[in-house]
């Protein structure tokens, strides 16, 4: 068993806002897209997440983790993967150990229920990348990967998956194409049309299921309650 470490900064817990300030603004629209998720695919059931961005510092991580905190305050017993092995961050955010996690388990050197965490939010469980391997995306894109997934899906109601910006590496390509669905983090002060517009077509080439986008720092009418927005347009 891991000890949580005990020291967490301001940041860590802004990041995580829908619990550490559920009656904020930003909760509520974490909520919203809660709710949007669970109407964009009304005839199965979502047990497998993704979230993603075009480029990094866009905020996906910080969208991922959020998430995964709505659902869990739903009553869902959900599981955040971080599948970002080359830049983790899953470990920071919810002040836990990195010392192993999934690249340990696609590696067969640990058994996955080995090296989650649970945090200190109900229903909520972490797995993090663990030691940053050289070859991250033949892990990811591994058959011991997909036996993984099916193992976690008898414990766990939801699987949210933290992958690497798309334009970046292949990763979300891959992790794209066996999840249920994917959602696309863009920071509209930061990202080009043309890289969220080639961040999609990398995402439909993979046959990826889009669920849809999230927009961070969007620019709105002053007193307007949404600054996020969500959609596949």
């Amino acid at each position: 068993m891991f000890k949580r470490k005990k020291k967490k900064s301001n940041s860590m817990s802004r990041k995580i806002v829908a619990a550490t300030n559920p009656k904020s603004i930003n909760a509520e629209q974490y909520r919203t897209i809660r709710t949007n998720i669970n109407f964009s695919m009304p005839d199965q059931e979502l047990r497998t997440l993704m979230v993603t961005s075009a480029s990094p510092s866009e905020g996906k991580s910080t969208s991922a983790s959020n998430i995964a905190i709505v659902f869990a305050q739903e009553g869902k017993k959900v599981l955040l993967i971080d599948a970002d092995m080359r830049k983790p961050t899953a470990h920071h955010t919810f002040n836990l150990l990195n010392t192993f996690g999934l690249s340990n388990v696609l590696t067969r050197q640990l058994d996955v229920k080995e090296t989650i965490q649970r945090t200190e939010i109900e229903n909520l469980w972490v797995l993090p990348s663990g030691p940053i391997p050289p070859n991250p995306a033949e892990l990811l894109g591994s058959k011991n990967m997909e036996l993984v997934t099916s193992k976690l899906l008898e414990e766990y109601d939801l699987l949210v998956f933290d992958s690497p910006p798309i334009l970046s590496v292949a990763d979300a390509q891959i992790v794209s194409n066996k999840v249920d669905g994917t959602v696309l983090v863009i920071n509209t002060g930061k990202s080009e049309k043309e890289s969220a517009t080639k961040a999609k077509e990398l995402l439909l080439a993979a046959k990826a299921n889009i669920l849809g986008v999230i927009l961070n720092n969007f620019n709105i009418e002053k007193n307007h309650y949404y600054y996020h927005y969500y959609g596949t347009e």
